[in-house]
């Protein structure tokens, strides 16, 4: 579980995001406060995220960042784009304009939680997937392949097809641990799942995927190991 707090000013803010971490299992808030200064100190050590406003008052959003020695991730959530370089620098995770949509909440945070909890060689490891305002949660066993469709990802289960908002590059470095492979520029397959490998194809169960050319070299060899 991912423990955040949320350094915001405006109670519609506050309500929006306490409801987007209320729809999302893997995160709870810990608290919503005005002010950095008001922020308990063993309050803040529990806290792994940290979704931040710039225009505070007393002091500035990320002014209040530059004072902390061991900051959490930070997603910088605020309704003025021109401090989207200045919050970088300082390594922030995300910068959100206001007003956000869910889903890219989601995408956001998704990327904290990567970062946090990076996924190990676990065949029971479960993954949650957000697509059409459903999350839904998928043990990574149950894979069978991804495929890229231009903006999003179809990731093909043993019972039903799931759309996400990502890329393929994106999902290669997050199951890089797991028994997966790029295969092609567009798709990743389970190697648990493969029943098959015929010259320049992989058979999982009615589906036919393709080995690219520039991916051929590394699939044999991670078949070899």
């Amino acid at each position: 579980m991912i423990h955040c707090l949320i350094l915001e000013d405006e109670a519609s803010a506050i309500e929006v995001l306490q409801n987007y971490v209320d729809k999302t299992p893997f995160i709870d808030c810990l608290g919503a406060y005005e002010s950095g200064l008001d922020i308990p100190l063993e309050q803040l050590r529990q806290t792994d995220l940290l979704f931040l406003d710039i225009q505070l008052p007393e002091l500035n959003g990320l002014s209040f960042l530059k004072t902390l020695h061991h900051p959490p991730k930070v997603i910088v959530t605020s309704a003025y784009p021109g401090y989207a370089i200045e919050a970088f620098e300082e390594a922030v995770t995300d910068y959100l304009v206001k007003p956000f949509s869910y889903e890219r909440f989601y995408k956001s945070v998704s990327r904290v939680r990567g970062q946090l909890l990076p996924i190990e060689k676990n065949k029971n490891k479960q993954l949650f997937l957000y697509a059409d305002k459903t999350i839904y949660k998928t043990n990574a066993e149950d894979i069978l392949f991804l495929k890229a469709e231009v903006d999003y990802v179809k990731v093909v289960t043993t019972d039903k097809q799931i759309l996400i908002l990502d890329s393929l590059q994106n999902w290669e470095e997050k199951l890089s641990k797991l028994n997966f492979i790029r295969t092609h520029r567009s798709y990743i397959v389970n190697l648990d799942r493969v029943e098959k490998i015929s010259r320049n194809q992989i058979f999982i169960e009615n589906d036919v995927i393709p080995i690219g050319r520039t991916y051929k070299e590394s699939f044999i060899n991670t078949l070899k190991k």
